[in-house]
C-alpha cells in the first residue's frame, strides 16, 4: 500500500500487486506491505506478462495459507477453500485500509463460528447424557498413550487409527477422526451408540477426547486386524479355515441381532462390512464403527433418512430406490448378505478382472446355478466343509433379495446359519435393482 499527500490536509491510499520475492529495495517511498500469500508457481514464474485484475483471482483461486498474528508469538493459520475466495475476491477493489485484511477476518470469524456451533453440540451432548461409561481423556493424554502418533495401524475417510498403550498397560486402538460430518454427529452418533452397549460381538469403547478441533475415540486393540484380510486372500498366506469363517459370520450375525432387538432402543448400524469386522486374539469377530448408526424405538418398522449412508457393495437398494420398499433394519440384513456371500466365496462379490464374465457380479451367478441345480465346485473343500460353504451362501441369498420384505429378520439368519443345510430352502432367482 502506497500513500500520498494530496495538498496539504488530504491523504490518499492506492493498493498494489506485485508477484515474485520482493525485497526492502523494490520498495517506493511511502509504501509499505499489507498482506503477502503464496499461490501457484506456474503463475510466479511468469515475469514477462502484465498480470490482469481477473489473472490475479485466478490464480488466488487455487487456493492458500494465510497467516496472522495474534498476542506475542502465536500463529494461527487458516486454509479457505475456492468458494471463500470468491467472496472474498469479489471485494478485493475495493481500496481502502478496512479492504483484505477486515474481509480476511470476517472469513475467519464465520469458520470458527462454524467450528464453535460444532463442538458445543458435541460438548452439549456429552455433559447431557450421564449414562455413558467411557472415560474422557485429554488430548495430551491421546498423544502420550500413541507415543505421539509412532505407529499407525489404518486410515480411512474418518481419518486414521493408532495403536495405543494405558498406563495399565492395556493396548488400545486410537481413532483420530480428522474430518468432522454433519456438526459433529459423526462422533456423536458413534459415543452414543457404542459407549451404552455391550456385547460379546461389539468392539468396547474405554474412552474418547474432545479438545478443541482434536476428536479421538479410544477402543479396545484387536490384534488381528480387520475381516478384509483374510477374505482377500492371496495363495500361500494361510487363511483362516472354512470352520473358523463360519463361526465369524454367526458371530457377527449375533452381534447384529442385538442391534436390532437386545438393546432399549432399535439400533441400525448401516455399514455392516469386512473393514468394520475386527478379530481379537482369538478371532472372536467384533462390530466397529458406528459413525453412521441411527438410534430408533423398537417398535419402528419403517424409518426415515434424508440421505442414503454405507458403503457402496453393501448397501441396500431401497436406499437408492424408494418404490422397493421402505428403509427398515432390513438395509442391515441385505448387507450383512453381502458381507456372507464374500466370506464363503473368499472374493469379491464384484469383480471386473475375474477369467468368467459370467461371474463378475458373483451373488447372481450363484443364484443362477443353484436354481439349475448346480453344486459350487470347491476342490479345496471337505464334505463338511462343502455343506458348511453351501449354507453360507443359501442363507446369504435370502439376505440380498431385492425386496426388504423378502429378506429374513436377523433371528431367523441366526436359525439358518446354526441348522442343517438340508433343511433350508432355496431363495428366489435373485433379481437386479433396476
Amino acid at each position: 500500500m502506497c500513500s500520498r499527500y494530496m495538498n496539504s490536509s488530504v491523504m490518499r491510499t492506492h493498493n498494489y500487486v506485485k508477484q515474485g520475492n520482493i525485497t526492502a529495495s523494490d520498495m517506493e517511498d511511502g509504501c509499505r506491505i499489507e498482506w503477502t500469500t503464496l499461490m501457484s508457481k506456474s503463475f510466479l514464474y511468469e515475469k514477462n506478462r502484465n498480470f490482469s485484475y481477473h489473472d490475479i483471482h485466478s490464480a488466488l483461486g487455487y487456493g492458500f495459507e494465510l497467516q496472522f498474528r495474534f498476542r506475542r508469538i502465536e500463529w494461527t493459520r487458516y486454509k479457505f477453500d475456492i468458494y471463500d475466495w470468491l467472496i472474498l475476491g469479489a471485494y478485493l477493489p475495493i481500496r481502502s485500509i478496512f479492504g483484505v485484511p477486515f474481509l480476511a477476518a470476517l472469513l475467519i470469524y464465520k469458520r470458527r463460528r462454524m467450528h464453535l456451533s460444532m463442538y458445543s453440540s458435541i460438548e452439549e451432548f456429552l455433559q447431557s447424557d450421564n449414562n455413558l461409561i467411557p472415560i474422557r481423556y485429554s488430548y495430551s493424554d491421546i498423544k502420550k498413550m500413541t507415543s505421539r502418533f509412532n505407529e499407525k495401524l489404518g486410515e480411512g475417510g474418518y481419518g486414521s487409527v493408532f495403536k495405543g498403550k494405558l498406563r495399565s498397560g492395556r493396548f488400545v486402538a486410537v481413532k483420530m477422526l480428522e474430518k468432522p460430518k454433519a456438526n459433529g454427529q459423526d462422533f456423536i452418533s458413534e459415543v452414543a451408540t457404542i459407549g451404552r452397549i455391550h456385547h460379546f460381538n461389539m468392539v468396547q469403547l474405554v474412552g474418547y477426547c474432545v479438545e478443541g478441533s482434536k476428536r479421538a475415540l479410544i477402543y479396545n486393540f484387536m490384534p488381528n486386524g480387520s475381516l478384509d484380510k483374510y477374505i482377500y486372500y492371496k495363495e500361500g498366506s494361510n487363511p483362516l479355515g472354512w470352520k473358523k469363517m463360519y463361526e465369524i459370520s454367526l458371530g457377527v450375525a449375533q452381534g447384529i441381532e442385538y442391534l436390532h432387538r437386545g438393546c432399549d432402543m432399535q439400533i441400525l448400524h448401516f455399514d455392516i462390512k469386512p473393514h468394520n469386522i475386527l478379530l481379537d486374539e482369538n478371532f472372536i469377530p467384533k462390530i466397529s464403527d458406528f459413525g453412521l448408526a441411527k438410534l430408533y424405538p423398537v417398535g419402528n418398522t419403517i424409518v426415515s433418512l434424508t440421505a442414503a449412508r454405507g458403503t457402496m457393495g453393501y448397501m441396500a437398494p431401497e436406499l437408492f430406490y424408494k418404490n422397493i420398499g421402505g428403509v427398515s433394519y432390513k438395509a442391515d440384513v441385505y448387507s450383512f448378505g453381502m458381507l456372507l456371500m464374500e466370506m464363503a466365496s473368499r472374493r469379491k462379490n464384484l469383480n471386473a478382472s475375474i477369467e468368467h464374465s459370467s461371474q463378475i457380479y458373483f451373488p447372481l451367478w450363484v443364484s443362477d446355478q443353484f436354481c439349475m441345480g448346480k453344486e459350487l465346485e470347491m476342490d479345496d473343500a471337505t464334505e463338511d466343509e462343502k455343506k458348511i460353504i453351501k449354507k453360507m451362501i443359501i442363507t446369504a441369498l435370502w439376505c440380498i433379495q431385492l425386496k426388504p420384505s423378502h429378506r429374513p429378520s436377523m433371528n431367523k439368519v441366526i436359525e439358518m446359519l446354526e441348522g442343517e443345510v438340508e433343511c433350508l430352502q432355496l431363495p428366489p432367482k435373485l433379481l437386479l435393482c433396476p
